[in-house]
């Protein structure tokens, strides 16, 4: 997931907050078996005037939580990051994996619609739009709509472009929510999730109420509401001091100064955390400047001073866990004096080296500087540019050599698909290879798992030899809630459990 939060600080909160919420007068507990009722506020950092309620523009983690809130995917992402069935009941590949036929659940829009077949073909078709730009269209784009059809109400049947046994993958995509036939305002928007709409004030709040005829077994909680708290330390002064009981997005510095006084729930291996080199222009065109770097880079000094003991060592690779990483490729550790003869081969002797970072993530400052002084000791010159926090992750898809970078999780296969490939719609890299698409397109045209396994390993030696994501660590993604707060779950950013309050209980 991208993620560029702005800051507005505490009062930036406190105005976002309604006024039942301020005397706090939200909590409301009801008696029942299935519900404790109540309104939980939950404190996100959000990006301003720019926030939409369109599923399929949501891009911030807030805009990412309130989607899923309000509508639902076919499938979603289970804790070790594969693909779960949601509104889809289950999925059938054809022999030669090119259609895909999707029977989907007995669930309903929050206007008492029927989910129909038809509202997942135009809900897709919306996303591969070719006038439009979605997040979801790169991972889409496998799909040959035209040939696709609903063979009655429940069931679609998907034409593939060309072979394809991720498909489950391209279902649970970030971003590829199903609305309705139609539908292009979300001004008042309708779904099908956990959540019904009720009032969305853009870069202060979203109130959702309980939907009770939710496919899935209604909410616990009667309402919902989300707030916007940019700055770390609003959001967890507002958990501390009762205006909120959901802080999303805390630092290990955060937990452990107030871990005693509130819950920290923490997602071991979450959030990627990197360097994105681009391959594509000088100074890192040359591959042999860039194993320079990936050699003078000391990752553990990284992981303790930016997330002290709150996260792992990296190895140049994402998805570290997570279902074909290459475990065995063996881990880097800085070696200074071959990074000053590959300085030397480089003909970089003397280089200034621009870092670009902003404060568009929590540590992004901090690793940057870090990362300055390393670089500095391999004998390179090292600035680092503060950028725009608004327009940081549009920003870098075009500009800068080395940027600060960060994700969320997600199946190896879409993070090569969404960044890694000459098409790719987000490729903060530029890694550009038609050999490794050819390895790709191979990897996920069979059906032999042991064949996709060993063609996933190649694809990611070659991205550790050659590759311009200088992966350093692996963060813990954490979060604080009140004391009476029940049923969030330890799941990594971007899964099905993650930000999934309709299981969340207050009382």
């Amino acid at each position: 997931m991208i993620d560029h939060p702005s800051r507005r600080g505490f009062l930036g909160l406190t105005a976002g907050l309604t006024a039942a919420a301020l005397t706090g007068c939200a909590a409301r507990p009801t008696t029942g078996s299935t519900s404790t009722g109540g309104r939980l506020r939950a404190a996100f950092a959000g990006g301003g005037a720019t926030e939409v309620l369109d599923p399929h523009l949501a891009n911030l983690f807030v805009e990412a939580a309130r989607s899923k809130a309000m509508f639902d995917k076919l499938a979603d992402l289970g804790a070790d990051v594969s693909p779960r069935p949601r509104l889809a009941e289950r999925w059938e590949p054809s022999a030669d994996l090119r259609r895909w036929r999707v029977t989907l659940r007995q669930a309903s829009f929050h206007d008492g619609r029927p989910v129909r077949a038809r509202d997942v073909l135009a809900s897709y078709a919306r996303i591969l739009d070719p006038k439009r730009t979605f997040r979801a269209k790169s991972s889409l784009a496998v799909i040959d709509l035209a040939n696709s059809r609903a063979v009655d109400e429940r069931t679609v049947e998907f034409a593939l472009k060309r072979p394809f046994v991720e498909f489950p993958n391209v279902l649970a995509a970030f971003g590829a929510y199903i609305v309705p036939e139609g539908a292009e305002d979300f001004t008042k928007p309708v779904g099908s999730g956990p959540f019904s709409f009720v009032s969305f004030q853009p870069g202060r709040s979203v109130l959702l109420k309980r939907n009770p005829g939710y496919w899935d077994g209604p909410p616990y909680l009667d309402e919902l509401e989300f707030v916007i708290a940019n700055e770390e330390s609003a959001r967890v002064n507002a958990l501390l001091g009762g205006q909120v009981e959901y802080a999303h997005d805390l630092t290990p510095t955060t937990a452990r100064q107030h871990g005693s006084r509130v819950t920290m729930v923490r997602s071991p291996n979450s959030g990627t955390q990197a360097f994105a080199m681009k391959v594509d222009r000088p100074p890192f065109d040359d591959p042999a400047l860039r194993e320079a770097m990936f050699l003078l880079a000391d990752r553990r000094q990284l992981v303790d001073t930016v997330m002290p003991g709150a996260g792992q060592v990296g190895n140049d690779l994402f998805g570290k866990g997570y279902q074909y990483y290459a475990d065995d490729i063996p881990q880097r550790v800085p070696d200074l004096d071959k990074a000053r003869a590959l300085i030397r081969k480089a003909g970089a002797e003397g280089l200034t080296v621009q870092i670009t970072t902003s404060n568009a993530a929590a540590g992004f400052v901090e690793s940057a500087s870090v990362l300055a002084d390393q670089i500095r000791r391999a004998g390179l010159k090292a600035e680092v540019v503060t950028g725009n926090k608004d327009t940081y992750w549009a920003d870098i898809l075009t500009r800068g050599s080395l940027v600060s970078f960060r994700s969320g999780s997600m199946p190896i296969e879409t993070h090569i698909a969404q960044r890694l490939l000459s098409t790719s719609t987000t490729n903060a890299t530029r890694w550009a290879r038609p050999e490794f698409d050819a390895l790709y397109d191979k990897a996920v045209s069979t059906a032999d798992e042991a064949a996709r396994r060993q063609t996933y390993h190649r694809m990611q030696e070659m991205l550790h030899a050659e590759g311009g994501l200088l992966v350093w660590g692996f963060a813990d993604w954490i979060v604080g809630t009140a004391a009476n707060v029940t049923g969030v779950s330890s799941a990594p950013a971007n899964t099905l459990d993650w930000a999934r309050f309709d299981k969340v209980r207050l009382g």
